[in-house]
């Protein structure tokens, strides 16, 4: 007798065939040996229905380093375009800048990122913005685990005599901390080189104690 109330397991793409299987390989807890992918999305705005990502930057971290030759930086052709959000961006509805469609720019992302561990700053935008793609192509979630540097650099807060503490700090806050250079800010690839940078400044902070493992940044 046929079971009808069985889910049926949908026919996905290769590529996310793929992807879903890099998970079946465990992630270690020890920081020096996880892969993490640092990301950031320039986006037409803040809209999780109506907007859409026009960039996706990643640049790869493992063993306390920025691997720069490990990056990806992919922009994507859109209808929908907003004015407003091009004067912070500055990227173009027209112009010579390769764009490919969002389903191949979703593709690149997925076999870039594989099991890795995303960092971002302000994450649950980044990912929300790509699991909305990922949903208009019939596509689940992302399965990765992911770190937010806004998160990670109040938690780190509690390792310093710091007394004016805010409540939300941006990655310009972050940049000027940590005396990292803004040149490129606004852009994909460049804001997530500055959060990378950011990121390791954090995990040095928290090393005041003890050396943190993979689990102690999710707690």
């Amino acid at each position: 007798m046929i079971n009808l109330f069985k889910k049926q397991k949908k026919d996905y793409p290769d590529f996310w065939v793929t992807y879903e299987r890099s998970f079946e390989n465990k992630i270690p807890n020890d920081l020096k040996s996880v892969r993490f992918v640092v990301l950031d999305t320039e986006t037409t705005g803040f809209d999780y229905n109506t907007d859409r990502i026009l960039c996706i930057g990643a640049i790869g971290l493992k063993n306390n380093t920025i691997a720069i030759q490990d990056s990806l930086e992919v922009f994507v052709h859109q209808e929908h375009y907003n004015i407003e959000s091009a004067e912070i961006h500055c990227i173009l509805k027209k112009g010579k800048i390769e764009r490919l469609p969002e389903i191949e720019a979703l593709q690149q992302l997925l076999e870039y990122l594989g099991n890795s561990v995303i960092i971002a700053h302000h994450t649950k935008f980044d990912v929300t913005m790509i699991n909305r793609a990922l949903e208009r192509h019939g596509l689940p979630k992302l399965k990765n685990k992911a770190l937010d540097t806004a998160v990670l650099y109040k938690k780190s807060l509690l390792f310093t005599t710091l007394l004016e503490k805010k409540d939300h700090y941006t990655l310009d806050d972050l940049a000027d901390k940590f005396s990292i250079s803004k040149e490129d800010r606004h852009t994909a690839i460049g804001d997530s080189y500055i959060t990378a940078i950011a990121f390791l400044k954090i995990l040095n902070r928290m090393k005041y104690r003890k050396e943190p493992t993979l689990k102690d940044l999710f707690k």
